[in-house]
């Protein structure tokens, strides 16, 4: 349902689900991250009037201490946060309301150096009165919203010619080496010509 992707890694999906509303992801490396970006993999929508608030908690040794960064929804599937300034911010953005929502997730099993990305879906009314950190949205919005943009509808338009049905289910699945064709060769493009994707629909 959700994906992460960070520049120069593959996209991640490897959430952990620890309630019916609740999903959460290691980030490693999370010291050499700047910037993440969030979005829905087009499998499942969120239910009507419901959004995903996404939250991000810095590696500690006495667990999570969330910071809203946004939202994404329906109409709005992917969203990009520039995290790298919320470390000195952390101990006065933290919220008492996403520790709590997040209290199912057993961080003890977490590697102290990996941060944590945390997708509550929730009423888009509650959404909408979250407080997001000014050092969350990028500068550059509207260039980085075109790019993800672009890029996500290259990789969804990718990987999903390459679906096959597992036997005996309803069940969709896409194998992991499209998955790394495609990143093989998005690099190699962008390496060529780094404003090739302003050239795509």
């Amino acid at each position: 349902m959700f994906s992460i992707l960070i520049a120069g890694r593959l996209p991640q999906v490897n959430f952990q689900q620890v309630s019916e509303t609740q999903f959460v992801i290691p980030v490693s490396d999370v010291d050499h991250v700047n910037h993440l970006v969030v979005f829905m993999t087009g499998q499942i929508p969120f239910p009507e009037n419901y959004g995903g608030g996404v939250y991000f908690s810095w590696p500690s040794t006495e667990g999570p201490s969330w910071i809203y960064l946004g939202k994404i929804t329906n109409t709005k599937p992917s969203a990009i946060f520039r995290i790298n300034k919320l470390k000195d911010n952390e101990s006065k953005t933290g919220s008492g309301l996403a520790s709590a929502l997040f209290s199912a997730f057993q961080h003890q099993t977490a590697i102290p150096t990996d941060g944590l990305l945390g997708i509550s879906v929730e009423p888009l009314t509650q959404l909408e009165q979250q407080v997001q950190p000014s050092d969350v949205t990028p500068s550059t919005v509207a260039s980085n919203v075109e790019f993800v943009s672009k890029m996500l509808n290259n990789f969804v338009n990718y990987v999903t010619s390459f679906v096959q049905t597992v036997p005996g289910t309803s069940e969709q699945i896409v194998p992991l080496s499209i998955v790394q064709t495609w990143y093989t060769n998005f690099q190699r493009r962008i390496t060529e010509n780094p404003n090739f994707w302003k050239q795509t629909n």
